[in-house]
């Protein structure tokens, strides 16, 4: 192994594992914490995939730190600590404690903090982060329901969550090339600079950052910055360029879409599905928590569609109905109620034939891994920006793609099969 990624939640953890596997890299998702001694898969870059995003602080860095013996245990050369490429986290944590103890561990001197994904709109300019043309704290994310972002200065997010000292590596540095950003990073170093915020605003810079930071044991970011690491272990000598597929060979059966996201991509989604005629049947929470709704009776409605299309199970709302929700069953408990459901929901549905599943929603994937006791996936095709197909490899026989809230065009719940054999 050569590179090992920490992802703190199942559709990150895809979303990485595409980007190394489109850039030639044999790439492999694990889900959950390794136990110790564990064996993790031979390939070119392992990504464990934790659930982490939103737990206690506590639990995420011993996961986390789990993860990490397991990846130096199989050979990996470098660390990446992969989070939302919109920095989804409070002023308590994750992504500070967590680095902190990578950083620890590693006896790493210095990491980038950089969540840019151009692809999907997250860009960085002078340490603050866009999501589209607007700044973070004026996108759909400042009503997140569990990490509303109120804040676009990455340097005062990162912060506030750990006692380093935190810096800028800004576009005049970038955008001059590797070396200039050598320098910088070695600048703030002298002046005990642990935490450097870069600037990228397209792919060009990813590739520049990631030739930088050839010989850092630890980096931290979204999955754009994993753009140029291969091409560092190619030029060593360690990595051969390995082809991509563009189709994904899918076992037999029906397909499913399972929605738990509330983003408003998500939810252009959902009506863009509704808009063709896709079979749809709305969770409700509250139904849910009272009995009056069960995780079989939405199985029973979904297995008894057309096998000639998929069908769509969502909770996805405005944010809006989903505070009023939360203000009736509490923040924490409304989200554990839906996501105990579609754990359950996606065994039933994998029991009654369904073996193409798409999952929207990064608690709501975590969930549905959990519920299908999946282990191991294969990185297969791109869908769109961020978001593959996948086989399991180790759990049931099926294919699925987890798909975070914010990513994916208006048509993803659409034109996703056409790719599948």
């Amino acid at each position: 192994m050569l590179l090992g990624v920490i992802a703190d939640d199942m559709t990150g953890a895809t979303d990485v594992a595409l980007m190394l596997n489109r850039a030639g890299m044999r790439t492999v998702q694990v889900i959950g914490a390794p136990a110790a001694g564990a064996k993790l898969p031979e390939a070119d870059a392992v990504v464990v995939a934790l659930k982490s995003r939103t737990n206690p602080v506590a639990e995420a860095v011993a996961d986390s730190l789990a993860a990490c013996e397991a990846l130096l245990a199989a050979g990996a050369r470098q660390i990446l600590f992969k989070y939302c490429s919109t920095f989804d986290s409070t002023a308590k944590g994750n992504i500070g404690p967590v680095a902190d103890a990578l950083m620890q561990r590693l006896n790493a001197h210095q990491a980038i903090v950089c969540p840019a994904f151009p692809a999907n709109g997250r860009s960085i300019f002078q340490g603050y982060l866009f999501v589209g043309e607007v700044p973070l704290q004026e996108s759909s994310m400042k009503d997140h329901p569990l990490t509303p972002m109120r804040d676009a200065n990455l340097m005062r997010l990162m912060g506030a969550q750990t006692p380093q000292k935190v810096g800028l590596a800004s576009y005049a540095s970038v955008n001059q090339g590797a070396a200039a950003v050598r320098k910088r990073l070695a600048e703030l170093a002298a002046d005990g600079v642990r935490y450097v915020v870069t600037d990228a605003l397209d792919n060009g810079h990813l590739m520049v950052l990631g030739e930088a930071i050839s010989d850092h044991v630890l980096l931290t970011g979204g999955s754009g910055i994993a753009m140029g690491l291969p091409e560092n272990f190619r030029k060593a000598g360690l990595l051969p360029w390995r082809e991509t597929a563009t189709h994904l060979a899918a076992p037999t059966g029906r397909a499913g879409i399972i929605s738990g996201s509330c983003s408003a991509a998500t939810r252009g989604q959902i009506k863009a599905a509704l808009a063709v005629g896709i079979p749809a049947l709305k969770v409700d929470p509250l139904a849910l928590a009272g009995g009056q709704q069960t995780a079989k009776e939405l199985a029973d409605w979904a297995l008894a569609q057309p096998v000639d299309k998929p069908f769509l199970v969502y909770s996805s709302d405005d944010p809006a109905e989903v505070a009023s929700v939360q203000d009736k069953l509490g923040r924490d408990k409304a989200g554990e109620i839906v996501e105990h459901a579609f754990a359950e929901l996606a065994r039933l549905l994998n029991a009654g034939g369904v073996t193409r599943l798409l999952v929207a929603g990064g608690e709501t994937s975590g969930a549905v891994v959990q519920g299908l006791a999946i282990r191991t996936l294969e990185i297969g095709p791109e869908i769109d920006p961020g978001v593959p197909w996948t086989r399991v490899v180790d759990g049931p026989e099926m294919v699925v793609a987890l798909k975070s809230g914010n990513f994916g065009a208006p048509d993803f719940f659409i034109k996703a099969w056409g790719l599948l054999r």
